[in-house]
């Protein structure tokens, strides 16, 4: 899907074309990439760049024909920004949901709509299936990230609490015989 967007609010002076696709297994390597750059980003320890083009591999390969995982932006054919996505099925109000895990646009790409186009692109397919709204989430310190989802219209929602069981805690919960 096309997107033309502005660098500036405020004028199409500098209008940017952003084409916005779902990542497909031929994109198995710009993911891996992207994966890099993303750690660095979120203030992560540096990936290893095989385990991480393995992921995408498997991600790509095995786990996408159920459903999409990764929407791609380009601008002028090279790879600008990142969705990361998991649509999870109804609760209570029967609806699904997406899932947005992370949203990631490069440094160079930054400010010139790319989010936006991101963001556009899954609101257009959640519409266009049936699924009723966008969850996400930011990191406390990423307050850039924050700004751009309340332009957006995006409500902060203090009926929950983010939590998460990983590492000792997945194991500690495994029942033992």
């Amino acid at each position: 899907m096309r997107w033309a967007t502005r660098s500036s609010p405020n004028s199409w002076a500098n209008t940017v074309t952003v084409d916005v696709r779902w990542a497909t297994i031929e994109d198995a390597t710009t993911l891996a990439a992207m994966f890099c750059e993303m750690a660095e980003h979120y203030r992560q320890p540096p990936l290893d760049a095989d385990r991480a083009l393995s992921a995408a591999r498997k991600w790509l390969g095995e786990e996408s024909p159920a459903y999409p995982h990764f929407a791609l932006a380009f601008v002028e054919g090279e790879v600008s920004g990142l969705a990361s996505v998991a649509i999870a099925h109804p609760g209570i109000d029967l609806e699904r949901l997406l899932c947005l895990k992370d949203l990631f646009v490069r440094d160079k790409a930054r400010d010139a709509g790319v989010g936006r186009a991101l963001i556009g692109f899954l609101a257009d397919h959640c519409l266009r299936e049936g699924i009723g709204r966008i969850d996400l989430t930011s990191e406390d310190w990423n307050e850039g990230a924050q700004r751009f989802y309340d332009r957006l219209g995006a409500e902060r929602h203090g009926q929950k609490v983010f939590l998460r069981l990983s590492g000792e805690a997945l194991k500690a919960i495994i029942p033992r015989p």
